[in-house]
C-alpha cells in the first residue's frame, strides 16, 4: 500500500515516496527527480526538501526523496533507481557543520533534524558527499546542489571548524548547476529545461556553475564583476574583506551584476539572484498538500518538527542585513508577504489536525513584524545596492505598515477552534517602536509569558559591527513593561546576546556584563559567536579588520577568552559551577 497521511492529517493525499515500494504503489516504474537531503523526511513547508519536491510534484513530475542515506553505503540512495531529470541535493536546513559542531568545535550530541534527535547521521560537508555519491551512483545525471549549505557556500569562504578557506563547493562537489535562495523559481526553470531535452543550465537567476577550463578561457565576462579569485585568497587572506563586500552589494536581483571567481584554470559563474516570491505565487507555495508530519516511517519524533509543527509561515526575506546572519544572503534583503486569507486557510487546516490544541504557536518568519512591510517597491529601492534596509537606520524608502499585521492577528485568534495565538519569531525592536497599536496587541495578546528579544549587545562599536541599532533596546523594555501593566499581566522580556564577536572583548563586554547585573537577569541560554561561511561578520573575524572602516579590530579566538565572555553573561553564576561550552551553544 502506499503511504497514506498519519491519522488526523489535515488533507487526504500522500507522502512523497522514500522507497521502491511507494513508488509501486504508485504505479512508477521511474522518478524524474530524486531529492536527497540531510534532514529527516517532514513534509511541512519548513523543510526544504518538502517545499521543493511539492512544487516539482505540482508541475506533474514524479519526485522522491532519500533523506539522511548512510554515506558510507552508495546503495543507500540507489533504492529506488536513478532519476530521468535530475538528482537535487541538500545538507538540509542547516549548513552540515552548523548540525554536527557548537561553537566550540565539539560534536554536538543532538541534531534536531533527525528522528529521535539522533546525532550523526549526517557527514560533515554533506552536499559535497551526497553530490560526490550522486555522480557515482547514476552516471551522467545532473547534480543540483540547493539549500542552506549550498547558498553559503558558492563562493570561495572560510570554514570555522576547519579553521581554513575553502574554494566554492561547486569545485569540490562537481555538481552541474547550484541553486542558491529560496530556490523554487530556479528549480522549476532547471526541470523544465531538462524536460524539452536542453542540457544548457546557464543564465537561470539565483544559480552559480562551475566552468570547465576551456569555457572560461572562451567565456566573455566584461559584464561581469571579477571576485578576488581562490589562488589571490591563498596570497592575502584581507581581500575576503573585499569579496564579502561585493558580493553582499551585488545580492539583488533588481540591479545585481553577475559574479565571477577563478578557481585556477576554472570560473564560478554566478547569476544574479532570483526576483522573490510574492503575492498569489507565494500564497500557491504554501497551499500544496503538505501533510505536515514526519514521514511514517520514524519511530521516534523529529525534535526540530515538533517546535514548529503548530506554527505558520506567514513572510519571506530579511531587511536587517545583521553582519553575522546568512538569512539575507539566503532568502534575500526583500520581503514577501502572504495574504491574510492564505494564512488563516492554512490555520483552519491546522485547526483538523487531532494533535492540535487550540494554541498556533507561532505566526512568523525571519522577522514577525515586518509582515505587511515593503521594500523593492520603488526605484530608489531597485537601485539600491546596500545590505540593509534597516541599518544604520531605517531607510525612508522602506515602508513600514503595521496594519496587515493587526488583521492578520486579530483574523486568526477568531478561527473556531484556535484558543491562543503566539508570535515567537524574532521581532525588530526598532520597527515595533515605529508601530504602537500593533506593539499593543502583540503585547496584549501575543506573548505566551515570555517574549524573545534579540540586542544582540550592548556596546555601539560592536553593535555597529554587527549592523543592529544601539539605543531601541532600553526604549522597548519600558514600552513592553508598560503595555504588559496596561494588560494585568505578567510578562518578562527574554534576551539574547552573543558573546566573541569581533571587535569585542572582556572591555566591551562588561556593558552587557553591568546590564545584567543591574536587571538582576540570569540568562538561561548563551551564544557564542560562530563565524558562518560568507557573512560579513566572517570575513572581520578572519581578517581582524572592521567590515565598514577597514581598520584593524581585536578577534578574540582563544577558547579560554572565549568562555571568560560566555561567564559575563551569566553574572549571577559566574563563580559557581557552569555547564559546558557545548551544552550552553545553540544552534
Amino acid at each position: 500500500m502506499s503511504v497514506k497521511a498519519k491519522a488526523g492529517s489535515p488533507r487526504g493525499g500522500e507522502f512523497l515516496p522514500m522507497s521502491r515500494a511507494e513508488m509501486d504503489a504508485r504505479g512508477w516504474r521511474d522518478l524524474d527527480v530524486l531529492l536527497i537531503t540531510g534532514d529527516a523526511y517532514v513534509d511541512h513547508p519548513s523543510f526544504g526538501a518538502a517545499m521543493i519536491g511539492r512544487v516539482l510534484e505540482s508541475d506533474g513530475l514524479r519526485v522522491g526523496i532519500v533523506a539522511q542515506p548512510d554515506w558510507r553505503d552508495i546503495e543507500s540512495i540507489k533504492r529506488m533507481g536513478a532519476p530521468r531529470l535530475f538528482v537535487g541535493v541538500t545538507a538540509g536546513n542547516l549548513d552540515s557543520m552548523v548540525s554536527n559542531y557548537t561553537a566550540a568545535r565539539h560534536k554536538r550530541k543532538l541534531d534536531v533534524y533527525s528522528a529521535g534527535g539522533v546525532a550523526g547521521r549526517r557527514p560533515n560537508h554533506a552536499a559535497v558527499v551526497y553530490a560526490q555519491m550522486s555522480r557515482r551512483a547514476f552516471p551522467g545525471v545532473p547534480v543540483v546542489l540547493g539549500g542552506m549549505e549550498a547558498s553559503m557556500r558558492r563562493v570561495a569562504h572560510y570554514d570555522y571548524w576547519e579553521d581554513k578557506l575553502r574554494p566554492s563547493i561547486l569545485t569540490d562537489s562537481r555538481a552541474d548547476v547550484l541553486v542558491y535562495g529560496m530556490g523554487e523559481l530556479a528549480v522549476r526553470e532547471i526541470a523544465r529545461r531538462l524536460r524539452a531535452g536542453e542540457r544548457d543550465l546557464g543564465g537561470i537567476p539565483g544559480t552559480a556553475r562551475l566552468l570547465g577550463a576551456k569555457a572560461s578561457a572562451a567565456a566573455d565576462f566584461s559584464a561581469c564583476i571579477m571576485l578576488p579569485s581562490w589562488e589571490a585568497l591563498h596570497a592575502d587572506v584581507q581581500l575576503l574583506l573585499d569579496l564579502t563586500k561585493i558580493t553582499e552589494a551585488q545580492q539583488t536581483p533588481y540591479c545585481g551584476k553577475r559574479l565571477v571567481q577563478r578557481h585556477g584554470q576554472q570560473a564560478v559563474w554566478m547569476e544574479p539572484p532570483a526576483m522573490p516570491v510574492d503575492g498569489a505565487d507565494l500564497d500557491a507555495l504554501y497551499e500544496y498538500p503538505f501533510q505536515r508530519a514526519a514521514h511514517p516511517s520514524y519511530q521516534e519524533p523529529v525534535p526540530g518538527f515538533a517546535t514548529i509543527k503548530d506554527s505558520v509561515i506567514v513572510s519571506r526575506g530579511c531587511a536587517g542585513g545583521c553582519s553575522f546572519c546568512g538569512l539575507g544572503l539566503h532568502q534575500g534583503k526583500f520581503l514577501s508577504s502572504r495574504s491574510v486569507e492564505s494564512v488563516l486557510k492554512e490555520v483552519r487546516l491546522l485547526t483538523e489536525l487531532e494533535s492540535f490544541r487550540g494554541t498556533v504557536s507561532d505566526l512568523g518568519g525571519p522577522t514577525a513584524n515586518l509582515y505587511g512591510a515593503r521594500n523593492g517597491h520603488v526605484a530608489a529601492c531597485r537601485g539600491c545596492h546596500r545590505p540593509s534596509c534597516l541599518w544604520p537606520g531605517i531607510c525612508p524608502h522602506f515602508a513600514i505598515n503595521g496594519r496587515p499585521g493587526l488583521e492578520l492577528l486579530r483574523g486568526v485568534r477568531q478561527v473556531p477552534g484556535v484558543k491562543q495565538v503566539f508570535v515567537q519569531s524574532g521581532i525588530r525592536m526598532d520597527v515595533a517602536l515605529r508601530t504602537p497599536e500593533y506593539l499593543r496587541e502583540l503585547v496584549q495578546h501575543h506573548v505566551s509569558g515570555h517574549m524573545k528579544v534579540a540586542p544582540e549587545h550592548l556596546h555601539p562599536d560592536v553593535l555597529r559591527r554587527m549592523r543592529k541599532p544601539a539605543a531601541d533596546f532600553p526604549a522597548f523594555m519600558e514600552k513592553f513593561a508598560g503595555l504588559s501593566e496596561e494588560a494585568g499581566k505578567q510578562q518578562y522580556l527574554v534576551p539574547y546576546f552573543i558573546s566573541s564577536f569581533p571587535g569585542c572583548t572582556a572591555k566591551e563586554m562588561v556593558a552587557v556584563e553591568e546590564f545584567l547585573k543591574r536587571q538582576r537577569w540570569n540568562l538561561q541560554q548563551v551564544q557564542d559567536f560562530i563565524p558562518l561561511p560568507m557573512t560579513a561578520a566572517t570575513a572581520m573575524y578572519v581578517t581582524g579588520l572592521d567590515i565598514h572602516s577597514g581598520q584593524p579590530i581585536p578577534v578574540v579566538r582563544n577558547a579560554g577568552e572565549r568562555e571568560q565572555q560566555k561567564i559575563m553573561l551569566r553574572p549571577n553564576q559566574a563563580s559557581k559551577t557552569h555547564r559546558s561550552s557545548a551544552d550552553l551553544d545553540t544552534v
